[in-house]
């Protein structure tokens, strides 16, 4: 038998089969040339070989979901401008913006840039980002940087906050 398999009647290696797994003690002179071994490089020849470096990474890039960019209507626009309005009130200046500390959770789309991919140029992904809101520029480049990233208005979907600063009235950050 070889394994679970019937051994052929003509099989060339039955006799070296037959003989089993020699056995070496430690002060064999086969094992003196020839020594175990260590586990951590026997694992290391039977790691799997990827002779195309990079191609498992350009198939998983394919498999992201992409969709079409959505449109807010008017009611969800004016009240993410209304958030943008306290935000800019709360980071008019940097040293306001290190007072109040505000921290924020940002849900924006990113247009897919994968220029191989169908979607490049109209379809992309939302992504949150949640950081600390250190200015809202709405006059000249009109984006919000939360941390080091800017985020442009029109790519905004939604602004949330874990304290409840967009809950008061506007009169309490004007005044």
């Amino acid at each position: 038998m070889i394994g679970d398999i019937p051994m052929p009647a003509g099989f060339r290696y039955r006799e070296i089969l037959l003989k089993g797994k020699p056995k070496h003690d430690k002060t064999d002179a086969f094992r003196i040339r020839h020594p175990s071994m260590d586990v951590g490089k026997r694992a290391k020849i039977f790691a799997p070989f990827d002779a195309l470096k990079g191609f498992n990474e350009a198939v998983a890039s394919k498999d992201v979901l992409y969709e079409n960019k959505r449109e807010l209507n008017e009611e969800d626009q004016a009240e993410l401008n209304r958030r943008l309005d306290i935000l800019h009130g709360l980071t008019y200046n940097s040293r306001m913006a290190r007072e109040n500390h505000v921290k924020v959770t940002v849900t924006y789309y990113i247009p897919c840039n994968d220029k191989e991919n169908e979607a490049y140029g109209y379809r992309g992904q939302y992504q949150q980002l949640t950081g600390i809101c250190r200015n809202v520029d709405a006059e000249v480049s009109q984006t919000i940087r939360i941390d080091d990233q800017r985020i442009r208005f029109v790519d905004i979907r939604n602004i949330e906050s874990d304290t409840d600063i967009f809950e008061r009235e506007w009169d309490e950050y004007c005044c």
